[in-house]
């Protein structure tokens, strides 16, 4: 009679795989159940939703269009500009129009609204977009300059254009913005928080922007719903413009209310500066790095901590 042979390990390891396996069954009853509960949230059935995917194609689509032979896939040159422009407009409002239905289509039907036409207006909203990005063109063209005037360690535009983070999350606020005021929802945001996922720069697509802005370096920059800035404006990394913390109870109440601050032109803001609530900061005033503001600040003034005892401990031996 044989002796009983020994499974070889790797046999030993798929049978305890196959015994683990048969207890996700149960997690996934479990997880199903948490579906019962207030306090979890899910996205089933048939409520449409934008594909992020899509939004990037947009975002890259616009870029290329807005800034015209600097990410496109081959080179572009007067004889072939205008068609390669107008197919990619073409092809631009197509994807767009197809997220702004899904956007629109979305709230309607988890939210129970009545019918807004959604085929219809997503089209217009589109051509208004379409229509919008020669305006666009302008006013990024001013922020490409600002740029390059408010950096002395930038070498050239195309530099600004192709490696600033700053640059890269205001253009994709100013696509964001446009969608904002034609009342588009989700997919502003979806835009933003992509650009914010990147560059570590936070604009909500509601607030206001005058043209020549810069954000210098940018990771940790805030920009809130209400925030309003003015022309040449210059803020640097890790600034706050955001509101003040509110009681749970007040929140809903302070949704449509200005609760962020006003930027007057030709203002400065170092880093990490923190400007709360609805304070107004005067023209051509200079806020300095790690201040905290909550009030206002008249115009030509300048904000900065007093310098700090700085104590030298050494460490000599002899």
């Amino acid at each position: 009679m044989h002796a009983e042979l020994e499974k070889p390990e790797q046999c030993l390891l798929a049978d305890e795989t196959r015994l683990t396996n048969n207890k996700i069954p149960l997690a996934v009853k479990k997880l199903l159940a948490t579906c019962e509960r207030d306090d979890c949230f899910d996205h089933v059935n048939a409520t449409p939703i934008p594909s992020l995917e899509s939004v990037i194609e947009i975002i890259r689509q616009a870029r290329r269009i807005l800034f015209p032979g600097y990410f496109s896939p081959t080179r572009l040159d007067s004889v072939n500009m205008e068609y390669r422009l107008g197919q990619e407009t073409t092809e631009l409002f197509e994807k767009l129009s197809r997220q702004v239905i899904l956007s629109i289509q979305h709230d309607c039907i988890r939210y129970n609204q009545p019918c807004s036409r959604c085929m219809e207006l997503s089209q217009e909203t589109g051509l208004r977009f379409i229509e919008a990005l020669a305006g666009l063109r302008e006013i990024l063209g001013t922020d490409t300059r600002a740029a390059m005037d408010g950096d002395p360690a930038a070498k050239s535009h195309d530099e600004a254009i192709f490696c600033y983070p700053g640059l890269f999350a205001i253009t994709v606020y100013r696509m964001a913005h446009v969608l904002h005021g034609l009342e588009v929802p989700l997919l502003p945001r979806i835009m933003t928080e992509y650009a914010h996922s990147l560059t570590g720069i936070d604009i909500h697509p509601g607030a206001k922007i005058g043209e020549s802005f810069f954000i210098d370096h940018g990771t940790g920059v805030v920009i809130g719903e209400t925030t309003e800035i003015g022309n040449r404006v210059r803020i640097y990394q890790g600034v706050t413009l955001g509101a003040l913390s509110l009681p749970r109870d007040e929140i809903h109440r302070f949704r449509n209310l200005k609760r962020h601050p006003t930027i007057e032109d030709d203002v400065i803001i170092y880093s990490n500066a923190s400007i709360l609530g609805n304070p107004v900061i005067g023209a051509r005033s200079i806020i300095g790095g790690n201040v905290w503001i909550t009030e206002d600040v008249p115009p030509d003034t300048k904000v900065l901590l007093k310098v700090p005892e700085l104590v030298y401990i050494g460490n000599n031996k002899g």
